[in-house]
């Protein structure tokens, strides 16, 4: 509105400025008369507001005789509502239930006989201390009676003629039994594979701060992924949204039964929830560089920095306890002066009802927060507006600040979810350790190891455990981690998470200790119902579990260099020439390395006299170093920081040699691992695809690449990308045909045809078409990054055209090979190799979809079909924080290759050059 003329300024204080009195001179010549009807009028005035002001107050207070206009139903659901509102839910109890409310009748009880049993709790007794420690746990003999979906019994030689006559008996022949693995951070069915736009429900990202949507909605019950993560033991998930958001909203907990072949009603998300009667809720939130990446816009709305991220949160916070507020008042007015005194409803607000319940201790928060400013943020955020968290989620600064944890308000400090060891690949993820699971259990907090799924395989969520136990943390500890510490975050430690009477029934039956390499399920039950009508149960010979009293200690963090050395305790060594694994009862050599030499191996009385430095082993074992094949190694030191990153080029052949920057984090823990080489290549598109020229690096040890010895090879094999999403962005008009096409275009060139017509002889050494005449002369390889079984057909039909067009038969390797099982005759025949890249694929992509998932799903996995068929088969790097399970992944194709593979034979998977 125009503003008005003369109109009276505002004082500070916001009202009005009085009007100057009238000249003192008219205020003298005013008649006597007048001035008493003046007082008359004034006196009625001021009677007239108080009595105006008295009617105001009587009318604010208990309408006696006037009834409320509102409808009286809704007036008392809104008061029933009120009581609801100050409800704190309380974690539901198992023991005393008759039935499982997800049981389905018509199914049959259980009786797993001749198990090995890992309960979950320490023997009674146990004091809290011990237990805390990992003392206590013991596998026990026991048969696992299940009715009604429930754990009935945990026993030893139950007697048949007690149960229900039509018992089903399944003899577990002495294997282990654990309770079903929980994954507490997953995004199952909401970020379906293989990856597809239409299917990915992840973030909701119309706003930053959405507490009021709700995963469940997105949640797809036929994403096959759920199966695959069920065959790895994996019973029960909490579905997240992700973490694009601060506030991404609700999360559920799902069990990975789905339709009839489950022993379900139907194919149904509510049917797979944890908690069909919803005690507690779940939410979902996240501080850091996700939220400030994907909302920021400098000028125009935030967060753009962390500051503005706690603004966001503590803004919607705010909003939340200013509703909680509103509502406490008018349900105090309600219940002291009654509905009838009522002039509005209940205040409610949808878009805020979510984050006020988490406010009143009714949701469970779970938040992704990786460093020391977010995580001290977030604590100060919880004492502020007086919330507890459950877990902090990735964590991986967590370990160094455990004090700021217990800051956190609530009667128990957050927990850490965590990864083993997959870090580096943002700077929040570049400090992080291995052992931080150890240091926070040492510091009397709890770890708990997640998949993050689909960013690790959820199938292999107990892998990460493994790890952990490896890595330093207790047995106990370490198996408590993924099943009775994510169920008690949960709200569930009285129902899921240990084998005892009136736990929901999820049980696995392993084909070895689950802490062991390459431990895959032999059944599954999940609410009594058996998930595999004809599993594949792998040929491995049955042994007890893991001593509960083993442990590791932690080395020290960084490597010594010493001239000589003695190791003692060897028991096993692949050293060619120096081989003892035909001599089993040599479990107690010893090597001598004088200036980087093996000068003994054996009894070597001398070395051991004469040492100055002694290191004694268990069951220590004497191989080649690994290669990382594959990797970023050398070329990148973040993954998602360009300025770190030689980068990436659809367009530009480029040579590795000319972009390598050593010195790096990733490369001094290669080192650390085994990893004493790696060959890589300029990438395509990011990580996982490739372009331009390899080159052989050592991993340590040098400064820069002048130095003797630091590039082994700088040349080593020429790179194309064939795989569908990375051609695409590349070459050939956006198509995998027209790469395909413009790649054997080039190499026909190379060999001559088209040159010979165009005159166009390249004088450049180091060109594209130069390595290219080197490929079709057969002096290097040729390494084509492809998945699908198809793209690897394309790949063969253009090695047979090169080669008929020309003199000389090409060294052809793939890199990926998910679906190359299904041309592994055709692989062989052509005698091209394949470096499995990632050794387990799950179907990430479209052109992985066909991939072999593993016992009980799959007879095998790549490795076994490549195998069979006489392919050379190595092991490549999918991403650089693999470069630590090198090691371990071999000894999972050897565990699990039914005597196909010998451990060495898999060894020199990792060890050998590959190209």
């Amino acid at each position: 509105m125009p503003e008005r003329p003369n109109a009276a300024p505002y004082s500070a204080s916001g009202g009005p400025v009085p009007s100057p009195p009238p000249p003192s001179r008219w205020r003298r010549r005013r008649p006597a008369r007048l001035t008493r009807a003046l007082k008359f009028v004034g006196l009625a005035c001021l009677g007239f507001i108080v009595y105006a002001q008295w009617r105001q107050i009587s009318s604010a207070g208990p309408r006696r005789n006037q009834p409320s206009l509102l409808s009286v139903d809704k007036l008392q659901a809104d008061l029933q509502t009120c009581a609801k509102l100050h409800k704190k839910p309380q974690d539901p109890a198992g023991l005393g239930r008759e039935r499982n409310a997800r049981y389905v009748d018509g199914h049959k009880p259980t009786l797993i006989r001749n198990a090995t049993v890992w309960v979950g709790e320490p023997a009674e007794g146990t004091s809290v201390e011990d237990a805390w420690a990992g003392k206590g746990y013991a596998w026990v003999n026991a048969d696992v009676y299940i009715e009604y979906g429930l754990i009935k019994k945990v026993e030893k030689d139950i007697a048949l003629k007690s149960l229900a006559s039509d018992t089903h008996v399944w003899d577990a022949k002495g294997r282990q039994l654990t309770t079903g693995i929980i994954d507490m951070h997953s995004h199952a069915g909401v970020d379906s594979l293989p990856e597809l736009e239409g299917n990915d429900d992840t973030n909701e990202m119309s706003a930053d701060i959405t507490p009021y949507v709700r995963s469940i909605d997105g949640l797809q019950p036929q994403d096959h992924q759920i199966q695959v993560i069920k065959s790895g033991g994996v019973t029960t998930s909490l579905v997240l949204p992700g973490s694009g958001n601060n506030i991404g909203g609700e999360a559920y907990p799902i069990k990975h039964a789905v339709g009839k072949p489950d022993g379900r009603l139907e194919i149904s998300v509510a049917d797979m929830l944890a908690d069909p009667d919803r005690n507690w809720r779940y939410m979902k939130m996240a501080c850091g560089e996700n939220a400030k990446r994907v909302y920021g816009k400098v000028g125009e709305h935030g967060p753009v920095s962390r500051l503005g991220e706690s603004w966001e949160f503590r803004h919607a916070f705010e909003t939340a306890a200013k509703l909680n507020r509103a509502q406490d008042d008018w349900c105090a007015q309600a219940e002291s002066r009654g509905l009838e005194s009522m002039d509005t409803y209940l205040p409610q607000d949808l878009k805020w009802e979510s984050l006020g319940a988490a406010l009143r201790g009714q949701v469970h928060i779970n938040a992704h927060c990786y460093t020391i400013p977010d995580l001290e943020a977030f604590v100060d955020h919880t004492n502020e507006f007086n919330f507890s968290i459950r877990a902090f989620h990735h964590a991986h600064q967590t370990y160094l600040v455990p004090e700021i944890l217990k800051r956190a308000w609530g009667p128990t400090p957050p927990a850490s979810a965590l990864f083993a060891d997959n870090m580096w690949y943002k700077a929040e993820a570049y400090i992080g350790s291995e052992y931080a699971g150890k240091t926070l259990w040492e510091a009397g907090l709890t770890p708990i190891y997640v998949s993050d799924n689909p960013v690790l395989n959820a199938q292999h969520v107990v892998f990460e455990a493994a790890k952990a136990f490896g890595y330093g943390l207790p047995y106990a500890v370490a198996l408590a981690s993924v099943t009775t510490a994510p169920a008690e975050r949960l709200g569930m430690g009285e129902r899921l998470g240990k084998i005892k009477p009136g736990y929901d029934a999820d049980v696995v039956v392993w084909d070895s200790d689950p802490l062991s390499v390459g431990a895959a399920p032999v059944q599954v039950w999940i609410d009594g119902t058996a998930q595999f009508e004809d599993p594949v149960e792998l040929e491995k010979p049955i042994k007890g579990p893991i001593d509960p009293k083993t442990t590791f200690d932690m080395p020290e963090d960084e490597p010594s260099e010493v001239a000589d050395v003695v190791f003692t305790g060897i028991a096993t060594s692949y050293i060619p020439g120096l081989e003892t694994a035909e001599a089993p009862n040599q479990d107690n050599l010893t090597v001598a390395i004088s200036k980087g030499k093996i000068v003994c191996i054996g009894a070597c009385p001398t070395e051991l006299a004469a040492a100055t430095r002694r290191v004694h082993l268990q069951n220590g074992y004497l191989t080649k170093p690994f290669t990382a094949f594959g990797s970023l190694l050398g070329l990148n030191a973040i993954d998602a920081e360009d300025g770190t990153d030689n980068g990436h080029s659809t367009s530009q052949f480029s040579r590795a040699a000319d972009g390598l920057r050593l010195g790096t984090k990733k490369l001094r823990y290669a080192h650390r691992y085994g990893v004493t080489r790696a060959i890589t290549a300029p990438a395509f598109t990011g990580a996982g695809t490739h372009f331009g020229v390899s080159a052989g690096i050592r991993t340590w040890g040098h400064e820069h690449v002048l130095e003797a010895g630091a590039v082994f090879r700088e040349d080593v094999a020429v790179h194309y990308t064939l795989q569908e999403e990375a051609a695409k962005a590349g070459s050939g008009g956006g198509t995998v045909s027209g790469a395909v096409g413009m790649l054997r275009k080039k190499l026909l060139q190379a060999v001559g045809e088209e040159v010979a017509r165009s005159g166009n002889e390249t004088t450049d050494a180091f060109s594209e078409e130069a390595y290219l005449r080197r490929v079709v002369h057969g002096e290097m390889p040729l390494a084509i990054t492809v998945h699908s079984a198809d793209g690897i057909a394309s790949a063969l039909k253009l090695k047979k055209q090169v080669e008929e067009a020309g003199q000389a038969e090409l060294t052809v390797v793939v890199i990926g090979g998910a679906e190359s099982h299904l041309v592994a005759d055709e692989l062989a025949e052509a005698k091209v190799g394949v470096v499995l890249s990632p050794l387990q694929s799950y179907r990430t992509s479209w052109d992985q979809r066909r991939a072999l998932t593993g016992a009980p799903l799959t007879n095998g996995t790549a490795v076994d079909g490549l195998v069979r068929a006489g392919v050379v088969v190595a092991v490549g790097l999918e991403e650089d924080w693999v470069v630590r399970d090198l090691g371990l992944l071999a000894g999972i194709v050897w565990r699990n290759s039914e005597g196909r593979v010998k451990e060495g034979e898999a060894l020199e998977m990792v060890g050998g050059e590959c190209l």
